[in-house]
This record gives structure tokens, sequence and C-alpha cells, in this order.
């Protein structure tokens, strides 16, 4: 049994379109590969059963590892996940006013902790539009002190 080269590039374009159903960003990775080896069948159309499931299998974990260690890092530089330590000196902006036992609002310029906007806690009042630091996380509140 020999696969044409257009069944591969059908399986890859349906392993594609199947992505939109299954919200892994898994599959994707199969279809390119699918893809790969019908242009491979294409241009190469001696090329054997056992060597395009070869090829298919290969390119598509390639691309697996490839997305989970090079360009996955690289999406990761938001600061969601990190430890409470690393936005410790951050500056923001208040956009709500704070006071000793009164919760205010800063909003940050950059992502921190997964959001721009945190309700903040400081030990002297603080007018909204000063530029703060944050000197603690407190549970899901910053601690934050003129900057």
């Amino acid at each position: 049994m020999q696969f044409e080269w257009w069944v591969w590039i059908v399986g890859g374009i349906g392993l594609i379109l199947a992505e939109l159903i299954v919200p892994s960003f898994f599959v994707i990775w199969f279809g390119l590969g699918a893809l790969l080896v019908g242009l491979l069948a294409l241009l190469l159309p001696e090329l054997s059963l056992t060597a395009q499931l070869a090829t298919w299998t290969i390119a598509s974990l390639a691309m697996v590892v490839l997305w989970f260690k090079v360009f996955k890092q690289s999406f990761n530089k938001t600061r969601v996940g990190t430890a409470d330590g690393d936005v410790i000196g951050e500056i923001g902006l208040l956009v709500g006013a704070v006071a000793p036992f009164q919760r205010g609002k800063v909003r940050f310029q950059r992502p921190i902790l997964g959001a721009e906007e945190w309700v903040c806690l400081a030990d002297t009042a603080i007018a909204a539009g000063e530029r703060v630091r944050v000197i603690a996380v407190e549970g899901s509140f910053l601690k934050v002190s003129k900057a």
C-alpha cells in the first residue's frame, strides 16, 4: 500500500483544523509533519510507506520537542507564576489612592504575576498618580511605598 502525496496533505490540513477543536496546541505539530511528508512524497514519488510513516513520526516528534524546548520558553517571559520576591522593587503608577487601612489600586507597565493592575496596601497615605514601589506581597495584595 502506498499513500499518495495528496492524502498526506489532506490529512495534515485535517489535523491542523482539528487543533481548532482540541485546545491543547499539540495536534498542530502532527499536522505540520503530515504536510512535510506530503511535500516529500510529491518530490520523491518512490518513497515507501515505511519511509513516509517514519518521516512523519520523526518530523512530528521533532517539532513537538522543538516547541517545548526552544519556542515555548520564550513565551514564558511574562511574570506569571514567578516567585513573590521577583516583583519586589517593581515600579507602578497608583491609579487609586491608598491610605493605611484603605486599599488602593496600582497599575504596572507590563504584567507582574499575571496582571497589570493590582489592589495594594500602604503604611502611609499616597495620592493617585504617584509612582510607587512594591515592597511586599501579602496574600492577594501588593504592599507599596512611594518610589
